[in-house]
């Protein structure tokens, strides 16, 4: 027998207990990073799974790339520590976890191709158990009613479980959901505070502290899970200020991105110097135009960067080829299913992202008016429009190394 508690935080013990009593039907799991709440549903999930051999399991994301590295091998790592792995088989296309002993599964879908999960049943039974993770992902209650207008029927009794880390923005309809009172709802919030220290590791903690004494606010949201922002704005640590030519002078780490503008998108062309001491980025010259030749922005990118290395996207290898063929040091950014979103991540974490709006008018302008996703009713969604963020894009292009660096230095062990 496996004791649960030596493997959840002790933060869900009450959760665990109301799970097991069937007090509620709905748990909403929030929590700043670090708290364990992932780690509790995929071991509450499995058991609930064997106490109930007529009802399957469905763990859903918004986003169907992002179920290998997440939700999939978290189940995973559950069932590897409650010591029954070896009573499931496991497949990844479509990615399916199934217990032998009575052909129960555990399903996996992507919302963003919804005809799956509009269309699906079981074998046998019927979905008593629903997952989302990354709530503050999906486009709003709306969908979350239809999801579960489409799963959660035909059975006695059903348990969803809903996990997130919650939106900075009051405005978001997830921390708006939250002020309604449901009685068929429990709500719990945990940090990493109750979390024991040798789970996460003493770099986890210590980033922590480092954050806090740089930007408490930052702090608060990111690690305590607490709402920050009264709007939707996605970077509040952008400042305009008026950089000298003798400061110019002085920048010595200097970065170069560059988004290729096609039909009515502008060519982005950013340069930057990023103090990694005081974690500060400065951004001090821009090209941001529409229908130039290859020609014509090779010349104008060489006059900025001067022979220095480019980074730029690497989706566009042809387009890459052709810049390099006229004489720039180019190369394509590696990008994978996260990227944007850690890209984004890592510039709110700056100290301060410094832009001299009149040299860079249109990035500037790019990072004060990008505001997180809305909703049909104008409700803001944790997600990144694809627009007006050309400079934006070409920034994240430019500090690649700069992120990729950070990213392997501060990899751990999700828990």
């Amino acid at each position: 027998m496996i004791d649960i508690a030596k493997i959840t935080s002790p933060a869900f013990d009450s959760v665990f207990w109301d799970v097991q009593k069937h007090r509620h039907t709905h748990y909403w799991l929030k929590g700043g990073r670090g708290s364990c709440k992932s780690s509790f549903v995929s071991v509450i999930l499995p058991i609930l799974l064997l106490q109930n051999p007529d009802c399957h399991a469905v763990v859903l994301r918004k986003v169907a790339s992002k179920i290998k590295g997440s939700v999939y091998s978290q189940i995973q790592w559950a069932l590897d520590r409650l010591g029954i792995a070896d009573r499931f088989t496991y497949i990844k296309s479509p990615f399916e976890i199934t217990y032998k002993a009575t052909g129960q599964k555990i399903f996996f879908f992507g919302v963003d191709d919804p005809t799956k999960v509009k269309s699906f049943k079981p074998p046998f039974g019927y979905v008593g158990l629903v997952w989302l993770e990354e709530l503050d992902q999906f486009a709003g209650m709306e969908e979350i009613r239809s999801l579960n207008q489409s799963l959660l029927r035909g059975g006695a009794k059903y348990w969803e479980f809903c996990s997130y880390n919650p939106p900075k923005s009051r405005d978001n309809w997830v921390n708006e959901e939250t002020l309604f009172d449901d009685r068929d709802r429990l709500i719990h919030h945990s940090t990493y505070e109750s979390v024991p220290r040798e789970w996460l590791g003493d770099e986890f903690f210590l980033a922590a502290e480092k954050l806090k004494a740089k930007n408490e606010t930052l702090f608060r949201h990111e690690y305590l899970g607490e709402v920050t922002g009264t709007g939707g704005a996605v970077f509040e640590n952008v400042e305009d200020r008026g950089l000298t030519d003798e400061e110019v002078a002085n920048f010595d780490k200097l970065y170069y991105g560059l988004d290729f503008g096609f039909a009515i998108d502008p060519l982005a062309f950013v340069v930057m110097h990023y103090d990694s001491a005081r974690e500060i980025l400065y951004i001090f010259a821009e090209i941001y135009k529409r229908k130039l030749s290859t020609a014509a922005a090779i010349r104008e990118i060489d006059v900025l960067a001067r022979g220095k290395v480019i980074f730029a996207d690497s989706a566009e290898s042809r387009t890459i080829n052709s810049f390099r063929s006229g004489g720039l040091d180019i190369y394509g950014a590696k990008k994978g299913a996260d990227s944007v979103e850690h890209g984004i991540k890592w510039l709110q974490e700056r100290t301060k992202i410094i832009i001299d709006k009149r040299r860079a008018p249109n990035t500037y302008r790019e990072f004060v008016s990008y505001e997180y996703e809305r909703t049909k009713d104008g409700q803001f969604i944790s997600a990144y429009p694809d627009k007006n963020n050309h400079a934006i894009d070409a920034c994240r292009y430019g500090l690649y190394r700069v992120m990729q660096n950070d990213r392997i230095v501060t990899r751990r062990i999700n828990y």
